[in-house]
């Protein structure tokens, strides 16, 4: 159908030249005959007859030969008239097809397309912003894009775009911004994500929005970040009921069992007091009978030792009698008594009074550092420091050993301690942020920041 009507627009615009040229070609034959019958008469002529005819064939001739110029002119306007007619007609053809093609890429784009002129109302609206918006394209045009924004965001939804017109810059752009909100035709709210281009045309501005529906996706991203929270809550529930079991055991080994050993040790003293003082200088104690009295002392007095060892590694009592300075105090001292690694320590933690678990968090924290330091940095030296600014506490574990690569491959093996997965999560419980530097061959450094108000008791807050 549309090759035919092509074909009949041409066999118009054909007739209409042909009859364009019709007349100046009929006057341009006409005048030759006119000449042509002239120099007849002519040649047939004599005398003055023959000077008469002469001048009218002359007359003829001038007139044929402006006819034929004539029709060169017109035939030349004429083939550059119908080549600028058809060269317009495809232009427009052209630009038909073009905007038809785009205006095909629009409808079928699986992105809400909305564009508005510059008092922002609607000039087009795909079918996907009907489907997403629930109103269709009909409803839509003409309106304000106001209708399809929250009231809360309209006004700073406004000052974006008129800002947008200005400069040129919008930090609108898919995947690179905060989720926005939109508003259905029902008034339910949703979230999703925009760009904006702008164009000028003769009439003004026009300013495209490209929206796409997240609500899945947030919906995703909301469920993730519950369970992440959900996760957390129970690592810190373990490890509170980790520590009261802690707690529980070493006060049992260092009140019960440190006890009976106590007695144990009491009454072998007696019992050798009883055995020297029942031998004569006739009969002595027998040597060997004395020896192992001796090496019962010694497994008694080494059993205490380990058994107070373990109370203290499990909890140790000074960090609940005295808090968290005597306690670290001590835990930089065992480090180096155990490992020869010598502790420079700069602790300012002033008069605060921290609260349990702020205490029992920092402990694990200085704990957890120094064992990786004596079985991975290969270090010779650590620095210990924790001070107090305006508004954090800041804990600082820096070594000079090995660095990046060994400390990565420690967590990254089968420790059965949280290494530093535990470290950030016990950082996390007080709203404390972890920052590692190290690099190879420079040393670890582990810098743990806290919010006063949530390490320290109530009645000593700033």
């Amino acid at each position: 159908m549309k090759t035919r009507m092509k074909f009949d627009v041409d066999t118009t615009r054909t007739s209409r030249a042909r009859a364009a040229l019709a007349t100046p070609v009929a006057l341009s034959i006409v005048a030759f005959a006119l000449a042509a019958a002239v120099v007849l008469a002519v040649l047939a002529a004599n005398g003055a007859v023959r000077a008469n005819i002469t001048r009218a064939a002359t007359v003829a001739l001038i007139a044929a030969v402006c006819a034929s110029a004539a029709v060169a002119v017109i035939v030349c306007m004429s083939v550059r008239m119908s080549a600028a007619a058809r060269s317009t007609a495809d232009s427009t053809t052209e630009a038909r097809r073009g905007e038809a093609r785009m205006m095909g890429i629009i409808r079928s784009s699986m992105e809400a397309i909305i564009t508005i002129d510059e008092a922002q109302n609607i000039v087009i609206f795909n079918p996907t912003a009907e489907r997403i918006f629930g109103v269709t394209a009909a409803q839509a045009l003409g309106t304000p894009l106001s209708r399809f924004i929250p009231q809360r965001f309209r006004e700073i939804h406004a000052r974006h775009v008129a800002q947008f017109g200005v400069t040129g810059i919008s930090e609108r752009q898919m995947g690179r911004q905060p989720v926005l909100f939109g508003l259905r035709a029902n008034g339910e709210e949703f979230p999703l994500e925009a760009s904006i281009s702008q164009i000028r045309e003769d009439s003004g501005k026009l300013y495209t929005v490209m929206l796409r529906d997240v609500t899945e996706r947030v919906k995703s991203e909301n469920a993730l970040t519950e369970s992440r929270e959900e996760l957390r809550r129970l690592s810190a529930n373990l490890q509170h009921v980790r520590e009261e079991e802690k707690t529980r055991i070493a006060r049992e080994l260092h009140d019960d069992l440190g006890q009976q050993l106590t007695a144990l040790k009491m009454d072998l003293s007696a019992l050798e007091h009883r055995l020297t003082q029942g031998a004569s200088a006739r009969e002595p104690l027998d040597p060997a009978v004395a020896g192992q009295l001796r090496g019962m002392f010694r497994m008694i007095d080494s059993t205490v030792a380990s058994l107070r060892r373990i109370a203290a590694d499990l909890r140790p009592v000074m960090l609940d009698d005295l808090g968290i300075v005597p306690a670290i105090e001590w835990l930089a001292n065992d480090f180096t008594d155990r490992y020869g690694i010598a502790v420079e320590r700069n602790i300012a933690a002033g008069d605060a009074e921290f609260t349990k678990d702020a205490a029992t968090a920092l402990f694990r924290i200085v704990q957890e550092a120094l064992t990786n330091v004596a079985r991975h940095a290969d270090a010779t030296a650590v620095e210990l420091a924790l001070h107090a600014t305006s508004e954090h506490y800041v804990l600082r574990i820096a070594d000079n050993g090995r660095g990046a690569e060994y400390h990565a491959n420690a967590n990254a093996g089968g420790d059965k301690s949280f290494g530093l997965i535990g470290v950030r999560e016990r950082a996390y419980m007080l709203g404390g942020a972890v920052q590692i530097d190290t690099a190879q061959g420079e040393g670890f450094a582990l810098t743990i920041t806290f919010p006063l108000q949530a390490v320290q008791q109530e009645h000593t807050h700033p």
